[in-house]
């Protein structure tokens, strides 16, 4: 029986030479707060036999906050621990702070990348990849939405829509909230791509009711695929509201850390689409949510953003072996950085990824680069 003999953790700021000091600051019209940098928290799990195994949190901004939960309160556990039982080492860790109210934000990132970490070995020590220990995968290719098409201008985002329609894509997201009247010219000027191009919208919850129902309703007009966090990240009443009164499908998600978090929004009928980050899940939460959300017919749309390869493996993994998958997210404009810290790299997936075969994840991190890049 293998046995965890070390946990180290590794905040990273992905910056070259020329990048400014490090800092945060706002984007507006959205309200959250981004870093100058590529940031991430990577943790390595290595067992006595020498089996290693690497997870990653989504931390766009502070790793070393998760990264010091894990030192102080993951660590101990996992010390002496049999890697291949990921499921109950994964239940003792939520437990540990669960009665103090820290089942998620930062408690929940440091375990989501513990998690992933188990899965990776897991799959090393056994010789299988994660999608197999998972039971099978469903599919070898997972289709994707490009998301993203930053332009400021309609005309930039249409030229854009266009090069994407060329290279075969059929499902896009575009961040908005703008203003309902300039949403919808967006909306309507990118209908006019392709006939059967599908187009999402992401709001950030920057509206009200009032304007989100306007844009649903002109996204219905115009066969809107979904509309995206249209009122305040925490308001499940007014989604609910906002699903009631439109049909263009509410999605939500990617801010939701575990099972509990996310029940409310199936029993409201507040989102038609559930959008996990397995950044912020982990693997195993992620499949036991897609097993829950089909008694609601309610689809995964994996959320996807700054995370780096090891996260995107793990995601590609996860979204393989769920059965009511609708598509995972690929943000090209936030692709350059994912295979910095991989020996060989990730294929953009514009329409899909193909499902990795090797052991573990499938992937090979190099050290080297995660060690350079990490904040003492």
């Amino acid at each position: 029986m293998p046995t965890i003999t070390e946990v180290e953790v590794f905040p990273l700021v992905l910056a070259g030479p020329d990048a400014p000091p490090r800092s945060y600051s706002t984007n507006p019209p959205w309200p959250s707060i981004y870093a100058s940098s590529r940031e991430a928290l990577l943790v390595k799990l290595t067992a006595d036999d020498g089996s290693v195994g690497w997870g990653e949190a989504l931390a766009p901004v502070s790793p070393e906050v998760p990264a010091k939960i894990i030192e102080l309160l993951l660590k101990p556990v996992l010390l002496g621990a049999d890697p291949t039982r990921v499921r109950p080492l994964v239940t003792a860790l939520r437990a540990l702070m669960r009665e103090r109210g820290h089942l998620g934000g930062h408690q929940g990132d440091a375990i989501a990348a513990i998690d992933v970490a188990l899965w990776d070995l897991a799959g090393r020590t056994t010789g299988l990849p994660v999608h197999q220990l998972l039971g099978g995968a469903q599919r070898e290719v997972v289709p994707a939405y490009v998301s993203g098409l930053p332009g400021k201008k309609d005309s930039e985002r249409v030229a854009m829509a266009q090069d994407w329609v060329a290279q075969g894509v059929r499902q896009l997201k575009l961040g908005l909230g703008h203003g309902v009247k300039a949403d919808l010219a967006t909306v309507e000027a990118l209908r006019g791509v392709h006939d059967d191009l599908l187009i999402a919208v992401d709001i950030h919850g920057v509206y009200d009711v009032a304007d989100a129902v306007r844009l649903g309703r002109g996204l219905d007009s115009l066969g809107g695929w979904f509309l995206e966090a249209p009122v305040g990240f925490e308001d499940l009443a007014g989604h609910a509201e906002v699903a009631r009164r439109i049909d263009t499908p509410v999605a939500i998600g990617e801010s939701l850390r575990h099972r509990q978090e996310f029940r409310p929004w199936l029993e409201a009928g507040a989102a038609s689409i559930l959008q996990p980050d397995i950044g912020r899940t982990g693997i195993t939460e992620a499949v036991d949510l897609a097993a829950i959300t089909e008694t609601w017919f309610v689809p995964l749309a994996p959320h996807h953003s700054t995370g780096l390869g090891i996260v995107m493996a793990a995601s590609i993994h996860a979204s393989a072996a769920i059965g009511n998958l609708l598509a995972y997210e690929f943000h090209p404009t936030l692709f350059a950085h994912v295979n910095d810290i991989l020996v060989t790299p990730l294929e953009p997936g514009t329409r899909g990824f193909a499902v990795p075969s090797g052991p573990g994840l499938g992937i090979e991190v190099d050290e080297d680069a995660v060690r350079a890049a990490t904040v003492q």
